[in-house]
């Protein structure tokens, strides 16, 4: 069983940065796209952004210019970047990842980011 391992959450003032970062436990194979989901309280899970194994990327509208996506194809993992937090960033966010020739789909297990003063 897949598992992805997430770290970097906490709790930040407003204006302030995280970085997230996700990766398997053990070997995966090929992964094609890979992402990061999040879920506040009473709202349903959506994309933040995304990333191919080429690099495309893909952001969710709120989060333009404030967030970058990045991954290590080499270590199979993804990075979150998140500068200019604010409170509506505050949620659970979740790694995402879809296999290359299987399409299977793997999630992590959450990690939260609180952005308070």
């Amino acid at each position: 069983q897949v598992q992805l391992v997430e770290s970097g959450g906490g709790l930040v003032q407003p204006g302030g940065s995280l970085r997230l970062s996700c990766a398997p436990s053990g070997s995966i194979g090929s992964i094609n796209v890979m992402g990061w989901y999040r879920q506040a309280p009473e709202k349903q899970r959506e994309l933040v952004a995304s990333i191919t194994r080429m690099g495309t990327t893909n952001y969710a509208d709120p989060v333009k210019g404030r967030f970058t996506i990045s991954r290590d194809n080499a270590k199979n993992t993804v990075y979150l970047q998140m500068n200019s937090l604010k409170p509506e960033d505050t949620a659970v966010y979740f790694c995402n990842v879809r296999m290359s020739y299987t399409g299977n789909e793997y999630w992590g297990q959450g990690t939260q980011v609180t952005v308070s003063s």
